[in-house]
Order: structure tokens, then sequence, then C-alpha cells
């Protein structure tokens, strides 16, 4: 790439080196170190930088001052100089004194995974509340970074100016003031998440069940959120598209009305400053009632990329639905070849609620909707009842909030065999009551 390419508002490119730090086997996982680097080009070219240079560098052993061997921070340091980049991404934890002592070193801005993360959810959160859980965010992860060597580079973009350097009033700023904001903001979510609070409510008095779409960064949910309920949600082949939940009303085959949830992609090493942030954003998912897992089948790290999710999905406190088991949404069946893809067949086949889908051509979406319909229906209660034939309201009632499943009329009477949620049960025995004393 050349340093003459624009980003979309017309500036100049930023020219990035991405650097992962491959350390021994005992702490790198089990994710391979080139797609572990990939992935980290892929973050960088989320927010438009122009990255000329991506390398794995073996780590036999952390180094306090820079990470890196001494070795490979000269042996990167020429090439920095030699090909004008101007930043640098260390895809790993760097410690303020080490990333100090790399900008020295390398003589340009250099940024870690958390910086970089928080780069591109300061630059997608578009609600209230996600503005304010970034910066919230953004500002811890700050607070025991404000000493920075770099001056001379001015912010051109977006997000949180990890990337463009401090300005002025960044580096005048301390630690009181930093604190000051981050309880004003904390007192401003709590806000948010009481109104968010309230309109949950509102939604459980109707009730429709919830069903929550999750995954790792660009597995492809939003693109499935719109298949199922053609809504415009931006979409792309691109790490975090999708950073401010989304809802959307669905009906199912069976006629039941549900509330689908698109949600932030999950990502292998989330910054923890995120995590704790996000949990509020999240909130979504603890409500469901169900949970969709959508898997990208096609991406070589697929199995590590739903550990990643199961971990996150645990630490929120979902342990119990994911060992009892999600639905799993096996998506972008279409870019499998033919031996690939009888493979994700045969292991749909063997697994109960694992379906292959498309959710760019529509193949398997049915059988998802049909398996959404079944999964909610299974905490269902049976109940017979006779209804006059003249309260036509409630006819239409049981047949809009449950599954008849069994009737036959008399001259007057509907007796009926309806299988309905608890919470609507007891509202259908409310009514009857009501009905007789009226």
């Amino acid at each position: 790439m050349s340093s003459g390419q624009a980003g979309p508002t017309g500036s100049p490119r930023q020219r990035a080196i991405v650097v992962h730090p491959a350390l021994k086997a005992a702490e790198g996982g089990v994710r391979l170190p080139e797609a572990r680097l990939d992935e980290a080009v892929g973050l960088a070219s989320a927010i438009d930088l122009d990255v000329v240079e991506a390398q794995v560098v073996p780590v036999a052993k952390r180094r306090p001052a820079t990470l890196l061997g001494k070795g490979a921070v000269e042996r990167l340091a020429e090439i920095i100089k030699d090909t004008e980049i101007s930043l640098a991404v260390v895809d790993g934890h760097l410690s303020p004194v080490q990333q100090r002592n790399l900008e020295k070193a390398w003589a340009c801005k250099v940024i870690d995974r958390t910086g970089l993360i928080l780069e591109i959810f300061g630059e997608r959160a578009r609600t209230r509340e996600g503005t304010l859980q970034v910066e919230l965010a953004a500002l811890s992860y700050q607070r025991s970074r404000l000493v920075r060597s770099w001056t001379h580079l001015e912010r051109q973009r977006g997000g949180f100016g990890f990337m463009g350097g401090p300005g002025e009033t960044q580096i005048e700023a301390d630690r009181r003031m930093i604190g000051e904001r981050i309880v004003k903001l904390k007192r401003e979510l709590d806000e948010v998440k009481r109104t968010r609070e309230l309109h949950r409510s509102a939604r459980r008095k109707i009730p429709y069940p919830i069903v929550a779409l999750v995954g790792y960064t660009n597995a492809g949910k939003s693109t499935l959120f719109n298949r199922l309920t053609r809504a415009e949600v931006m979409a792309k082949d691109m790490l975090f598209a999708t950073l401010d939940p989304t809802m959307r009303g669905l009906k199912l085959p069976s006629g039941r009305e549900i509330i689908l949830s698109d949600t932030v992609g999950f990502v292998s090493d989330l910054p923890h400053e995120l995590v704790a942030a996000f949990r509020a954003t999240l909130e979504e998912v603890l409500e469901a009632d169900v949970v969709v897992h959508v898997r990208d089948v096609a991406h070589p790290d697929t199995v590590a990329q739903a550990t990643d999710v199961e971990l996150v999905l645990k630490d929120l406190g979902l342990s119990e639905v994911v060992d009892r088991g999600l639905v799993e949404a096996l998506n972008k069946i279409d870019l499998l070849d033919d031996t690939a893809r009888v493979e994700v067949l045969n292991q749909a086949r063997r697994r109960p609620l694992t379906l292959p889908v498309s959710a760019l051509s529509g193949e398997g979406v049915d059988e998802l909707l049909a398996c959404l319909d079944q999964s909610l229906s299974a905490g269902r209660e049976t109940l017979d009842a006779e209804v006059p034939l003249s309260d036509g309201a409630t006819l239409a009632w049981l047949y809009r909030h449950g599954e008849v499943t069994e009737r036959h009329d008399d001259e007057s009477v509907a007796h009926v065999r309806v299988r309905l949620d608890p919470v609507d049960v007891q509202r259908f025995q409310q009514r009857q009551a009501e009905g007789r004393r009226g």
C-alpha cells in the first residue's frame, strides 16, 4: 500500500506496521500466531490504517522494558524508518513503560491491542449508552498512561486519540480530572441504564421472548439479523461493524412473535476495561430466552473463536446457558468447498440445536427459525380450555399467544388444547376469572 492512499475523509491514511508477539505455547493459547496476526491486521484495517508491514515476532521471554527482544526491536526500527511508518500496532498488552520505550526506539507512535480496540469502539459507537461506555473504558485505560513521549502527531480522525498522540490538554490532565470525569460518566450511565430498564419492564408486560444473536466479530450476525428481520443494520466484511445492540420484532413460523437482538461481536483477549464497560450493553443477552451463537465456519480459526465467545459469555454470568447448550448457527456455508461442506452438514446432524446456514443466500434460515420455535416451546405448559364460541376475543388471544394443538367445537363451546408459556397460563386464567366475574 502506498502512503498516498486517502481515507474516507480524504486525508492521507496513516502508514502502520502490525506486530504480533508470539509468546511461547504455554501463554499463546490454541490459536496460530499467523491467524492472530491476520486478525490484528483486520482490526487495524477496520479504522482505515494503511498496513504496509505485518510480522509475527517470536518472544521467548517477556522483557520488562520493551516486551520484545533487543534484536527484534532494532530490526523493526530499521523497517519502520525505511518504510516511513508513523504508527506501530503491537498485538498484545503493553505496560506504559514498554509503550514509551518502544516509541523512543522506533521513533513513531505505538499502541497496543487494547488501545486499538478502544479506537475502533470510539469510532463506531452510535447510541448514547455505547458512547458513554467507550469513553469510560478509554479513560480507565488512559489513567495509567498520562505521560506520553509523542506530542507532535496531530489527531486527524475520530476515536480517542491513542493513535494520533495526546493533545496539550490531555498531557496536562491529571488523575483527579480523569477521576472526576469517570464519576460523572458512571452517573450518566446509571441514568441510561434506568431508562433501558424501564423499556425492558414495558417489554416484559407484553411479553415477547427475546432471542439474542452472539458471536465472534465478523461472524455474520448483522447479515443474519437483516435476513431474518429485513432490517438494514450495518453489515460489512469488517471487524466490529456492529457496536450498538439493535432490536427488532420477528414473527416465527408458528405465528409466535419474538424480539431479535443483534449484539456487539466478541474478540479474543477483549480488553478487560471493555468487558467491564460493556457488561450493561450485553444485558440483552442476559435477558434472552434463547441465545444463538453465530459462527463463521469458513474461518480457519472457527473452533478457537467459538471457545472465545463461550468464555466471554461465562464471564458475563451465562455459564448455565453455555453448559446447557446454545443454538449454533454455522454461518457462511456458501464459502465452503464440497468436502468441508459435507463435514459441517454431518456435524450439524450429530448435534442438536446446530444448524448450517448462509445469511447471505438464505440457505438454512427456515430451519433456524423452526429451531427457535421449538426451543421457545420447550418450556411451555399444555392447557385444556373451554371457551364460548361467542368469545372470539379470547379464542384469538389463545391463537396469538399460544400453540393450539387440538380443537373441536360443539354447539356453543370451543374445546381447545393449547401450549402456553407459564406467564401466559397465568394471564389466561386471570382473563377467565375476570370473565366469570363480569
